[in-house]
Order: C-alpha cells, then structure tokens, then sequence
C-alpha cells in the first residue's frame, strides 16, 4: 500500500511539473505585455533561482572546476528555454508545444552521435513517425511545402533540439554533483536568455527592458512556480522508471493546449490534430520503449 502511495505521490508530482511548464505560456505574455520581454523574463527567473541556489549550496560552484563537461549542459539547457519560452509567447502555442515535442526524435540522432548508440529498427520507425507528423503539422494552407513558417516554428524546433542535447548531456554527467547539475541548468538558461536578450536588442528585435511595477508580483509567482515545478520534478523522477517519467510528461501537451485554446491563444483544426497524434505517439512509443526504461 505504501508502495502504490508513494508511486501515486511522485507521478502526482510530475503532473505539477507539467501543468506549471504547459500553462507558463501565459504568464510570460502578461510579463511582456507588461514590459518585459520573454528573454527578459527567463534571464531575470533563472538568475533569481542561480542565485538562490548559490546561497543555499555555495559549494556547488566547485563542480564546474572538476567537472568542465557541466559548461555544455549549462550551453544546452540555457538554448531549451530560450527556445521555448520565446516561442510560446509569440507562437501558436499547440503548434510551438507539438513541434517541441520532437524531443523524443531529436534523442534517437543525438544519442547515435553522442553516446554512440546506434539506433534500433524500432527508434528509427518512432523517427520516421514523428516526423511524419512534423510535415503535416508544418504544412499550411499558405504554404507550399512543409516548412517552418516564422521564428516560433524555427525557435520551437532548437528548443526541442537543444532539450534532447541537454538530456543526452545529463546522462554523460550523471556522476557529477547534482547540485552542480541543477546550478548550470538555471545558470545556462539566465545566461543565454540574457545574452539572447542583448543581441536582440542590439538588432533592435528585442525592446529593452521596462518592468512595470504591477507586473513584479507576476514574476516573482513564476519564479516560486519555476522552482516548486523543479523540485516536483526531482522528487518525482527519483522515484518512477524513465519509462513512467516520460509519459506522465506527455499531460503538458494536454496542459498547454487546453489551456491555449480556452483562453484564445490556439485553434485545433484536422491537420494539427492528425500531425500531433503522429507526434504523441512517437513519444509514447520511445517512452514504453524497454531499451529506453532502465
């Protein structure tokens, strides 16, 4: 009983995770139409959380002298959020989410390159189903040819590469201090979204920043948001299969899209549906995947 408790209790904590990173959407387009800018607003909440992790564990920075390695997922992690939370702001968020959601795809590749394992007939089949319903997702009445349309669909798909790198990145320093972990994640994501921010603005494609004050207690939720969302995470992942981990993060798709459309910012049609089926069930598959499971 204990057991099923318990399993109950971390998958629980998953779909908190998934539902504040499938409805984060939202509060970054009141931060920006508050004057801050989705970049703006990554940088300034994954500088809070480094900060705070600093002072709690000081120790941490230790790990990225022993452990360089850590600088590249400090890399890959700082592009995910970059990507995804600058998409969802500015896109169609069913269709940024669905095309983020390659993930699973990306990871086949990656994994053939970097940890040198060559794809099964089945990951190869999962790639070949998710991309499938990437082109149909990807064509539109307007266009042609199945191709990104805008800096949503370009920024959505490196966010989704970049995520798969960043997990391949993790495995390669599971023997690394966790809270070494932790610190490059949040410092990668407020150093290149700050970063981004700048050479943005010195393209003039992103406005500087211009807070205003109604809009601090937004960020500051997020920020408790973000770092409640984390620990979920932790706690749930530590204590489910890879396998079971996976599919409860599927729900921020349902999260994501459900609480865009309801609130204006997406519309379903036909090809979105039958381009994200196709997706969602790469995902499922990589997911229950035995291989996959350890």
């Amino acid at each position: 009983m204990g057991k099923t408790t318990g399993g109950m209790l971390a998958a629980g904590a998953l779909v908190i995770n998934a539902f504040i990173w499938g409805v984060s959407w939202w509060p970054f387009r009141q931060l920006q139409g508050h004057g801050l800018h989705p970049l703006w607003s990554t940088a300034a909440l994954y500088l809070l959380v480094f900060v705070a992790l600093l002072v709690v564990r000081f120790n941490s920075w230790r790990g990225f002298v022993q452990h360089p390695q850590l600088f590249l997922l400090a890399l890959a992690a700082g592009l995910t959020n970059v990507g995804f939370n600058w998409a969802v702001t500015v896109g169609d968020v069913v269709r940024v989410v669905l095309l983020f959601y390659l993930m699973p795809a990306w990871s086949v590749l990656i994994a053939w390159l970097m940890l040198d394992e060559k794809p099964s007939r089945a990951s190869l089949l999962r790639l070949a189903l998710a991309m499938s319903g990437v082109l149909i997702v990807l064509k539109t009445p307007d266009s042609p040819w199945p191709i990104p349309q805008g800096g949503a669909d370009w920024l959505a798909l490196m966010g989704g590469f970049s995520f798969a790198v960043t997990n391949a990145l993790l495995l390669k320093c599971r023997d690394t201090p966790s809270d070494s972990r932790m610190l490059a994640m949040f410092g990668g994501g407020g150093l290149m979204a700050g970063a981004a921010a700048l050479l943005g603005m010195s393209q003039q494609l992103v406005p500087a920043p211009a807070l205003q004050t109604s809009g601090i207690p937004v960020l500051l939720a997020l920020s408790v948001a973000f770092m409640a969302s984390n620990a979920a995470l932790q706690y749930g992942a530590a204590r489910l299969v890879a396998s079971t981990t996976a599919l409860v993060m599927l729900t921020e798709i349902l999260f994501a899209s459900g609480s865009s459309v309801l609130l204006g910012a997406a519309t379903f049609t036909p090809r979105i549906l039958l381009g994200g089926s196709l997706i969602v069930l790469a995902a499922v598959l990589a997911a229950l995947s035995p291989s996959e499971s350890h």
